[in-house]
């Protein structure tokens, strides 16, 4: 099978996956929603997000391979309302009514730390019957965050709408109650902190929705409703309405057709026109990639031991030679730690500072390099990209001799206390502390997305399974045992079979360890949405690290 063949087989699976999500609860629970006369959460977000422009879904796969409807009953992404960047965060009511189980939370804690490290309005589209009671103990506690979350936006003036179109019972009502913006469904909108069955077991009290929570008494009596909609197409009319009056910056966007995960590959001319239109407007100018983005299915091994050059990946991602920069990429440090490649770059017009690793290990030389070239990127207020293929730091006797420890802390170090945006995607291979020193999740890259050919653990499958059975021989050898090594087969077999699958990309996404698993050709395109989103707030390095042991 060529390399190809692989991708386009995994892309297919991957397909199948997002399709799973798009279906939310499956289309009964779909068609009794539209019998309503209600719109599915992602027609919601269409006819908000300004026509032609991109949605950059975030997490479609949160829950994936737990007992949770894949998605996690919440759909959040990044669009352009009225010229605006805002975090979108829209319940699902086909799921379970849009109840709120644990991936639910986390995928909602990952949109606001988005919308405050970016500088993002956050409108939620709110139709949710509140916390999935079965698994209370795991939402009740941390879910406070999301109401926290919500009046520290207000706090730092980034704005918060709610636009109200069911339900939004027992916790749930603060999500209204803590936006600065409310806008509520006539005849839809529900919102009271217990509904009639809980007020009449708690006092007696005989009751009903409307006069309890409907829209028309929040708007007329309690003053929640700071507009009142006829239906939901006027609620959303509203609600670009408030985002155009918010007297934000308004920023020029690539009018990409938007698609699941954010990303359709922008074929059409049409399409590429405006997005060169759009740079114009913010006096960027840039030229297409010199090597088709098509080839990088050619590109990727489907045996990740197989190393590739990541040149060939970066000039299909980057900006074109040109007048304007001559160059589409000026690696720094070619000659000196080759293992890893750095240098200097545009997309869509946007200054980049690239990492990327070559042959997987990282020696002592690439971590100085990438040390000496994240200072720079800081020095010159640059954001960064880290392309992860990488097995790790080199390990052996002459190697820890010669240091790898403090170098590769040193790289740690820089990545740690670096203040410019990092942007990271995994391409290949992500191992053991190489994650941490490529900017992995637990060191906050402002986006990080993964290829379908990605894989991520604290070691490969086969290494770990193998330092499994040698631990067990030295055990059995110091008790004076002999090792049954035939017996230890099916343990290791076991091991290496389940840290593959756990290595995986769905598996990670599933658990939020990435914001998307993305088509290698769209990545263009998706770091591009990520580089205009970051520049909604300043963009400003730092000169100050932690101690550089040497």
């Amino acid at each position: 099978m060529t390399n190809r063949e692989s991708m386009l087989e995994k892309l297919a699976d991957l397909d199948t996956q997002h399709a799973v999500a798009v279906a939310g609860g499956g289309q009964k629970y779909v068609d009794r929603h539209h019998a309503r006369g209600k719109l599915a959460a992602r027609e919601r977000i269409e006819l908000l997000v300004d026509p032609g422009s991109a949605f950059l879904e975030l997490s479609p796969l949160a829950g994936w391979g737990s007992d949770f409807t894949i998605g996690a009953s919440l759909v959040t992404g990044i669009g352009v309302v009225e010229g605006v960047e805002c975090m979108i965060s829209a319940n699902d009511p086909t799921v379970k009514g849009g109840a709120s189980n644990p991936w639910t939370v986390k995928k909602a804690f990952r949109a606001a730390q988005i919308a405050e490290e970016n500088n993002l309005p956050t409108i939620s589209l709110v139709e949710s019957g509140g916390a999935d009671l079965p698994t209370q103990k795991e939402i009740f506690i941390p879910g406070g965050r999301l109401f926290r979350d919500l009046t520290r936006s207000s706090a730092r003036k980034q704005p918060t709408i709610a636009l109200v179109f069911g339900n939004s019972t027992a916790g749930g009502a603060y999500v209204p109650g803590m936006s600065d913006y409310t806008v509520f469904v006539r005849g839809g909108a529900k919102v009271f902190l217990g509904g009639p069955p809980l007020v009449k077991m708690a006092t007696g009290e005989e009751s009903d929705d409307e006069s309890l929570g409907g829209a028309e008494m929040h708007a007329r009596v309690s003053g929640l409703a700071d507009y009142l909609a006829e239906d939901e197409h006027d609620a959303i009319r509203i609600g670009r309405r408030i985002v155009a009056r918010l007297n934000r910056r308004r920023t020029a966007h690539l009018g990409l057709d938007s698609g699941l995960g954010g990303t359709a590959r922008p074929a059409a001319p049409l399409v590429e026109q405006r997005a060169q239109r759009a740079c114009r407007n913010q006096g960027l100018a840039f030229a297409e990639p010199d090597a088709d983005p098509d080839g990088l299915l050619d590109l990727i091994p489907a045996d990740l031991k197989e190393p590739f050059d990541p040149r060939e990946v970066i000039v299909r991602i980057v900006d074109g030679a040109s007048a304007d920069n001559g160059r589409p990429f000026d690696e720094f440090k070619p000659l000196y730690g080759t293992s890893l490649v750095t240098g200097w770059a545009e997309i869509h017009g946007r200054p980049i500072g690239i990492l990327a690793n070559a042959q997987g290990v990282l020696f002592s030389e690439e971590a100085q390099k990438a040390t000496q070239f994240i200072q720079l990127a800081n020095q010159s207020d640059t954001p960064l990209l880290f392309l992860h293929n990488t097995t790790g730091y080199m390990v052996g006797k002459d190697y820890e001799q010669g240091g790898i420890i403090k170098h590769g802390a040193q790289m740690i170090n820089a990545v740690s206390n670096s203040t410019v945006p990092h942007l990271s995607v995994i391409m290949g291979a992500s191992y053991g502390a190489g994650n941490y020193g490529m900017n992995g999740r637990a060191f906050d890259p402002r986006f990080l997305f993964t290829w379908p050919s990605a894989k991520s653990a604290v070691m490969g499958p086969a290494q770990l399974a193998g330092v499994l059975e040698i631990v067990a021989q030295q055990s059995a050898e110091s008790k004076g045992e002999v090792f049954d090594a035939e017996g230890f087969k099916g343990i290791k077999d076991y091991v290496e079979a389940s840290v593959e699958e756990q290595s995986l990309p769905y598996f990670l996404s599933g658990m939020l360890y990435d914001d998307g698993v993305i088509d290698p050709r769209d990545t263009r395109t998706v770091l591009a949405i990520c580089l205009s989103v970051i520049a909604n707030a300043p963009i400003r390095g730092t000169d100050r690290f932690g101690v550089f042991r040497t």
